[in-house]
């Protein structure tokens, strides 16, 4: 009887204390159970997808511009290479060349006083000793002319070497030209030696038109002095008068 009575008591102890053992893993606090809502995440990943699609395009954009900026640095960049002062030797050469023509030179009013003291109407009373001078002043200028336009051409022809060197130069450049600026500097380096060599070709027409006009002047003007020596070799009075002549030693 007693032992049944203790068996009851210790069956009795350990239902009551079967909820107590197990009260702490039941009670689980409320904020602690995670819910899964799949409209949710689907509404959550959609914003993420497009957040990510417009970061893309933002970056895109901004290699755009950055691409944009590096194309027109470039057609700013300005052309690495000058041919200008080659040019202006070139042309400096050929001026000199001009300014050191002799007797008449290019200028007008120097032309004009020469022409009326040289190249005129043979003055009447001038001496034969004067028209001898003034003749051979005249040969002077028609050799110093000449001798001036050939000295043009060969500063020209020299000229040309340069020129060549230039060109193939400034050719590479504007192949090469990086943006649109420095096809544009090369493109007018070029046409500053075309007109280099433009001056160059009016340099030669005029030296040797001016070689060509003296010499023209100085056959009208020995045309004018040898019809006064004409008149005053056939005038009366002091005229030929013919005498004896001895030609031969004849030893008395």
């Amino acid at each position: 009887m007693n032992l049944r009575r203790s068996l009851s008591c210790r069956l009795a102890v350990a239902l009551l204390s079967a909820p107590l053992a197990l009260a702490p893993m039941l009670a689980t606090p409320a904020h602690a159970i995670i819910v899964f809502d799949p409209s949710n995440y689907a509404q959550n990943v959609l914003t993420a997808a497009r957040s990510l699609e417009q970061i893309t395009h933002q970056i895109t954009s901004l290699q755009n511009e950055a691409q944009m900026l590096i194309n027109q640095a470039r057609n700013l960049a300005s052309l690495p290479y000058s041919a200008l002062q080659q040019i202006q030797q070139s042309v400096q050469r050929t001026q000199q060349l001009l300014n050191q023509a002799q007797n008449i030179a290019f200028n007008v009013q120097q032309i004009d006083q020469a022409f009326q003291q040289k190249y005129g109407n043979v003055s009447l009373s001038a001496s034969d000793q004067q028209l001898v001078a003034d003749a051979h002043s005249r040969w002077q200028n028609t050799v110093g002319g000449l001798q001036d336009a050939m000295r043009v051409q060969a500063g020209v022809v020299g000229n040309i070497d340069t020129n060549r060197m230039q060109m193939s130069t400034l050719v590479s450049q504007s192949q090469g030209a990086t943006g649109a600026l420095q096809a544009t500097q090369a493109g007018n380096q070029i046409l500053a030696l075309q007109s280099q060599q433009l001056s160059d070709l009016i340099a030669l027409i005029s030296a040797n038109g001016r070689a060509s006009a003296l010499t023209e002047a100085e056959r009208a003007a020995a045309a004018a002095q040898g019809r006064e020596q004409r008149r005053r070799f056939l005038m009366p009075g002091s005229g030929y008068r013919p005498g004896n002549a001895q030609m031969f030693n004849t030893g008395n």
